[in-house]
């Protein structure tokens, strides 16, 4: 018992019963709080849920060794989610078991006639989401009076899902004689506002590791053409061929789309969307925790509390808002010391806003292609070969049938069946459009470098434009007179071409059309993104040029020196003595042109014009219309 010195002794039986060794950093920290709350900001997967059960037994045993009759709950668990809920439920039951202790949960899609007979037979701690713990309090079916301890798990995720009103409800019918325990991702304003209104004196704990990515998870970020989205997502499953994978959207009509398309491609694939009920998500869990099952996609939200132990991928077909929702998305593999792989699906226009989303989550990842058909095919071979089954000997019952398969087949054709029965298996990989891969910004490296640390020589930074290297020309037939700008037409040869910026170098402007340089590496690249029909977006047409464009056949005339020059000025010439002007006073009136005074009799005086005494002239309103 020395690794658990200041546990109540039964729950570090059941620690040692489950094969703990030793605490992570999180359930050291709060064996230290006493009788204290406690604000706590920890990632997903540093085993909270096992902290603040061992946090509040000193206060709910009071130094006994197992609890009496349950009367009224002694102990109220708040979590986001009905999965997480429940994953809580099952973590609390065998902790407490050598106590003696009856845990209840009280989730929303559950019969709430059955919940309320557990709690009428007595519990000692109830677990539920906010909504549910609720209507039970307002149906008084749920005893408030005795509880010494609150606990709000994942506390920013349900102020994010709306709760707060139901939260300060739940907080306001417990005791004020009570302990608060919080545990958060993040403490953004709003947790600390909260934490400040319902803890006393609270104690602040930031697990190790709290704003770092965990070390046994691969952070990937592979380029793709936006029509290559899903393609991408198919070969990323078929190269990793994981035991369990995640796939990630915003919205559910993504994750139905996703879920169709998945499963016409032969994959074993099951949905979690806020729109099934809570039978359908238990068996759809219960079939990736039993193999049945190898893809999961799913919300945010209804990703809230999984854990499925042999989750290996984590990709993110939409990419997540914020940094804190790409850390809980990745969290959910890389645990108990698993390798994890994450990986962000980022189509050429958000290129930019990963890059941010990773810099603010503090993380580092790998920029790269997605992995091709022909990457897929071989490792799909190299896992051919791997397999253990060529590892056994041979029985003596298979010997007859080897033996004959041999003789009639021989060894070459057997092989060449063995394999394609192999791939037959496997849906097939996409062909993908080529994408270069992403280099971060000269401002990411600067942010990822030690502080104080400049960049070392001039030749980082990017390349001259008269540097280009070789290049093909092309020609577009658009130009000034179209208003063409490249301030538009990057972006859309970018997008439409599948190129960045950095293959794209002079830009020639011409009225009727526009010479744009393309490294030759790419070209080919280039015109097969366009398509056949050789159109960009606006029935733009693409032409590829043989060599340098001739600027003169594109319309492009020099000035003559005959032509007179534009707006009416004389050419110069600076042989011209130089005019001399002298100051002059202004014209009075009468040194004006005396056609002017005749035009204008009332200009010989300054003043308002005058008129007879029939004073001016008068107009005649128009006579109205007969409606």
């Amino acid at each position: 018992m020395s690794n658990f010195e200041g546990i109540v002794p039964a729950l570090a039986q059941a620690l040692e019963k489950r094969g703990y060794s030793a605490l992570t950093p999180v359930q050291k920290a709060v064996l230290e709080l006493g009788q204290a709350d406690a604000l706590v900001s920890a990632q997903t997967g540093s085993g909270k849920t096992v902290a603040f059960g061992l946090a509040m037994a000193p206060t709910l045993l009071d130094g006994a060794e197992r609890f009496g009759h349950a009367t009224a709950p002694l102990a109220l668990a708040v979590a986001p989610t009905r999965e997480l809920a429940l994953q809580v439920t099952r973590e609390l039951e065998w902790l407490y078991e050598p106590t003696g202790a009856t845990v209840a949960s009280c989730v929303g899609g559950m019969d709430m006639r059955t919940e309320r007979r557990a709690l009428e037979r007595g519990a000692h701690i109830v677990v539920g989401t906010p909504g549910r713990l609720r209507d039970h309090i307002t149906r008084q079916s749920l005893d408030m009076s005795a509880l010494k301890a609150v606990v709000l798990d994942e506390a920013d995720e349900m102020l994010d899902l709306g709760f707060r009103e139901d939260l300060e409800f739940i907080l306001d019918a417990a005791p004020a004689e009570r302990r608060t325990l919080m545990f958060s991702a993040t403490v953004p304003r709003s947790i600390a506002t909260l934490a400040q209104g319902y803890q006393r004196d609270a104690v602040r704990i930031s697990a190790a590791g709290e704003e770092k990515q965990h070390l046994d998870i691969e952070y990937r970020a592979l380029n793709v053409a936006q029509a290559d989205r899903e393609n991408a997502i198919i070969n990323v499953l078929r190269f990793y061929e994981a035991k369990n994978a995640l796939v990630f959207c915003n919205t559910r009509a993504a994750v139905n789309h996703l879920t169709a398309r998945f499963n016409n491609r032969n994959f074993s694939v099951v949905a979690l969307s806020g729109e099934l009920s809570q039978n359908e998500r238990s068996h759809a869990l219960q079939a990736m925790r039993d193999g049945r099952a190898k893809v999961c996609i799913a919300t945010d939200v209804a990703a809230r509390g999984i854990d499925l132990p042999n989750l290996e991928l984590v990709i993110h077909a939409d990419l997540p808002t914020n940094p804190e929702t790409l850390l809980h998305r990745s969290g959910r593999t890389g645990r108990a010391g698993r390798k994890g792989v994450s990986a962000l699906i980022v189509p050429g226009s958000a290129r930019r806003r990963t890059e941010r989303l990773l810099q603010n989550a503090g993380l580092k990842a790998t920029w790269a292609s997605p992995p091709s058909a022909d990457d897929v095919i071989r490792r799909d071979d190299e896992r051919i070969l791997a397999d253990p089954a060529f590892d056994e000997p041979v029985k003596d019952d298979e010997r007859g049938f080897i033996d004959a398969l041999l003789a009639r087949h021989g060894p070459e054709q057997v092989a060449a069946a063995f394999v394609r029965q192999c791939r037959a298996s496997r849906s097939a990989p996409e062909d993908l459009m080529d994408v270069a891969p992403f280099t971060p910004s000269r401002e990411g490296l600067a942010r990822e470098r030690p502080a104080g640390e400049k960049f070392a020589q001039r030749d980082e930074a990017p390349s001259r434009r008269d540097d280009f290297g070789a290049s093909v020309w092309f020609s577009l037939s658009v130009g000034r007179r179209q208003n063409a700008e490249p301030r538009w037409l990057i972006p859309m040869l970018c997008r439409t071409g599948s190129i960045s910026k950095r293959e794209i170098g002079a830009i020639k402007m011409q009225p009727e059309e526009t010479f744009v340089q393309i490294a030759e590496d790419w070209a080919d690249r280039f015109l097969a993104a366009i398509g056949p029909d050789r159109k960009l977006q606006g029935n733009i047409v693409v032409k590829r040029l043989d060599g340098t464009p001739d600027l003169s056949r594109a319309g492009y005339q020099p000035p003559s020196p005959d032509k007179k020059p534009h707006r009416g000025k004389a050419p110069f010439d600076p042989n011209a003595p130089k005019r001399k002007f002298e100051k002059r006073a202004p014209a009075s009136v009468d040194q004006r042109p005396a056609a002017a005074h005749e035009a204008k009799p009332w200009a010989k005086k300054p003043g308002k014009p005058k008129f007879d005494n029939a004073g001016p002239p008068k107009h005649k309103k128009p006579k109205k219309r007969p409606s």
